[in-house]
């Protein structure tokens, strides 16, 4: 059976929109995972910084002070 040049093209452009759809549903799962994982490090990093805190705290060291701590070549 010969298929006419018309059928083949939408047979061309089924394939690829089934092609773009795989594709943009395997981006949706890295997105979802990296945002997952964003939220994962932004918590750890708010836990750091509170034991920061308190360890600053605790021994009494200042906070840094850019200009105060500037290197001796500026």
């Amino acid at each position: 059976m010969q298929v006419d040049l018309q059928t083949q093209q939408v047979i061309d452009l089924q394939m690829s929109m089934a092609h773009l759809e795989m594709t943009v549903e395997r981006l949706d799962a890295v997105i979802a995972r990296q945002d997952k994982d964003l939220q994962t490090l932004q918590r750890q990093l708010q836990l750091i910084y509170k034991q920061v805190d308190s360890q600053d705290i605790e021994t009494g060291i200042a906070p840094f002070d850019v200009m105060a701590d500037r290197p001796p070549h500026y």
